[in-house]
């Protein structure tokens, strides 16, 4: 469900900070569209909170401490996607968030069969500007990250 708007987020003088809700679920700044919420499933016509790919209590925010950490879910334990998967989450958060944020994607343990080997590619900087400058990813990542018609 839509969560209440209270006064003081209203107040532009006071400072509104990040939570866990707002990361999985409103637009962040400036109306930005959902954020991980409405990311599209590489091989499916749905996106992935409707194939319970990512929760919102799978998300950690500290606004203090400029930290958010996903937990994703993959379908099934040998999803050759999910390491797109995860690098489409991350290149949203990347895109949507200040760059003060330090940001950690992984997969919910236990969930797959190579989770310590997709969790290494994703936290590796390197590979992950790597892989965006791989023209063919970084298009199949955008499809990931347009809306649906």
């Amino acid at each position: 469900g839509e969560r209440p708007v209270t006064a003081q987020e209203e107040d532009d003088e006071l400072p509104d900070a990040i939570d866990d809700r707002e990361i999985f679920d409103i637009s962040v700044f400036l109306n930005l569209a959902h954020l991980i919420r409405s990311i599209n499933d590489p091989e499916h016509p749905l996106t992935l909170e409707e194939l319970n790919v990512v929760e919102q209590m799978r998300v950690k925010v500290n606004d203090a401490e400029s930290t958010v950490a996903v937990e994703f879910t993959p379908t099934i334990p040998h999803c050759s996607m999910a390491t797109l998967i995860g690098l489409s989450i991350k290149v949203k958060l990347l895109r949507s968030l200040p760059e003060r944020f330090k940001l950690d994607v992984h997969i919910t343990p236990g969930t797959h069969a190579s989770e310590h080997a997709v969790n290494k590619q994703l936290a590796d900087k390197e590979r992950v500007a790597a892989a965006l400058e791989n023209s063919h990813l970084l298009e199949v990542v955008n499809q990931c990250l347009s809306a649906r018609s």
